[in-house]
């Protein structure tokens, strides 16, 4: 069952439960309100009547001293006399509760369980009045009794009130109440099922969204047309679908990454070993003289090298990639005087290194291997002789480093991919520099688990400038005082 039908079953439940209770406390009260009043009407009749009788047993003579039952009688006469028209029956009874008067009517009556029903009689005390109500065939009566006394004599006067209207009308007030009921439970019904469905509406919008996202449609996005708690449910649904689809657009990326990288692999894989199988080939099946043979060794030995150097970089990437840093305090200044042994004087460039006193909190193997990838970078993108720039600067954040070249630069369109594996701006320029396009990646590598990154300014044929800030706590040391060298 779909839920805005289970809050209009409940709602209609609970709103008939609470018409048919109220309905019938509501009737019920205007009945017994009714009820008690037409019996202290017959209450109230029946002390009239007494007090008639009493008044009317003064008038008998004197010579009397015990109320005859023939005067009783034509009192009674009289009391029924003057009542006629408001539908009251009298009967009269003796002290030994034998029948005096009664009224043509109440004869009848007393056929259907009144005739011997003297208990009403025998509640009647003094200044007491006793009352029932009883149903004779299809009517409702209110049956009163009270005790006279005249003349030494206590006499027993009961009287019969018709009360069926009342009855009658407490039937109707059922019967309308209910037609009543009923109308307004239809029409609530139909109310309730449009507030219903406004109600659940963003239910069906999540519903339908979670459908869209499940067939791949992963940009759809639940439309929000509340405030309250399912409105906010909407915006959470929202968020959840933004991060999935960021999360699916990233596995998507590193899919096409890995396929580049399978088909850039086999590809970098291929070249070398065709220069190696045809040169070995030429060794094997042809007898060449002692310079062509040096010319096809050496052809193999540097693309064997360059397979070697490709393999231990990726490895190093793989090893990267799975390796929490170590980190360790370390001088900035023994960093760049590594740097300026190992390529000062071993390669034709003009270095300039220039950087401030400080600690570097790195594992430091992995920063060397970082920075000597960065220098070789750009001596691979520049002419022999130019100029390149190693640089250190102590930041309030961290210590960062730098290597600027003034090279060929990297176009806009390509800085976003270089740091993926085996992707080489010119190709040509970096094999014959035995490049493998790794060496970017490692870096990236290397950054991601020093919770940093590489920054790539470069300007197509003005050079490019590649820095990080490897993030540390400064010491009070390095905020107030460093000093800075240039070589």
């Amino acid at each position: 069952m779909k839920f805005s039908y289970k809050i209009l079953l409940w709602m209609v439940i609970v709103m008939a439960l609470a018409l048919g209770f109220s309905g019938y406390y509501f009737v019920n009260y205007v009945f017994e309100t009714s009820l008690e009043r037409e019996v202290g009407q017959a209450l109230d009749e029946s002390s009239i009547l007494g007090f008639a009788f009493e008044t009317a047993a003064l008038s008998v003579p004197s010579k009397y001293s015990y109320l005859p039952d023939t005067t009783v009688e034509e009192i009674a006469a009289n009391l029924e006399r003057s009542g006629q028209g408001d539908g009251r029956l009298i009967r009269i009874s003796d002290e030994e509760k034998s029948l005096l008067y009664a009224s043509v009517g109440f004869e009848s009556y007393a056929d259907y369980g009144l005739k011997e029903d003297y208990e009403l009689i025998s509640q009647i005390g003094e200044n007491v009045k006793a009352y029932q109500v009883v149903k004779v065939e299809d009517k409702y009566y209110i049956h009163t009794g009270t005790a006279v006394k005249a003349l030494n004599r206590v006499i027993y006067l009961e009287t019969l009130r018709d009360v069926s209207e009342v009855f009658t009308e407490r039937e109707m007030g059922f019967s309308l109440y209910r037609r009543v009921t009923l109308i307004m439970l239809l029409a609530g019904t139909v109310i309730m099922h449009f507030i219903s469905s406004f109600l659940t509406k963003p239910v069906r919008l999540l519903t339908r969204a979670t459908k869209r996202m499940a067939a791949g449609d992963y940009y759809y996005r639940a439309k929000q047309i509340s405030h309250d708690e399912l409105g906010q449910l909407t915006i959470d649904f929202n968020s959840m679908a933004e991060a999935l689809e960021k999360n699916i657009e990233k596995l998507e990326e590193e899919i096409e990454a890995k396929e580049e990288f399978m088909g850039a692999f086999a590809h970098e894989l291929k070249t070398p070993l065709t220069a190696i199988i045809g040169y070995a080939d030429m060794l094997r099946s042809h007898k060449m003289d002692e310079e062509q043979s040096f010319m096809s060794a050496n052809y193999i030995y540097t693309e064997g090298k360059r397979l070697e150097a490709m393999s231990l970089r990726l490895l190093d990437i793989i090893v990267a990639g799975k390796t929490e840093a170590q980190l360790q305090k370390y001088s900035a200044k023994l960093m760049f005087e590594y740097l300026q042994e190992m390529f000062v004087g071993s390669r034709d460039m003009d270095f300039h290194f220039q950087y401030d006193e400080g600690e570097i909190l790195a594992e430091v193997n992995l920063i060397k291997s970082l920075m000597v990838n960065l220098i070789d970078n750009a001596c691979k993108a520049s002419e022999a002789g130019s100029r390149i720039d190693v640089g250190g600067t102590a930041l309030e954040e961290g210590y960062r480093f730098s290597v600027r070249d003034y090279g060929i630069g990297i176009p806009e369109e390509e800085q976003r991919k270089i740091t993926q594996a085996f992707y080489m701006v010119d190709k040509s320029r970096a094999r014959s520099k035995n490049g493998a396009g790794l060496g970017l990646a490692l870096c990236a590598e290397i950054l991601k688990i020093h919770n940093s990154q590489l920054e790539i300014e470069s300007e197509e044929g003005k050079g490019s400038c590649f820095s990080f800030v490897l993030p540390y706590e400064m010491s009070e040391s390095n905020t107030q005082t460093t000093e800075r060298r240039e070589y």
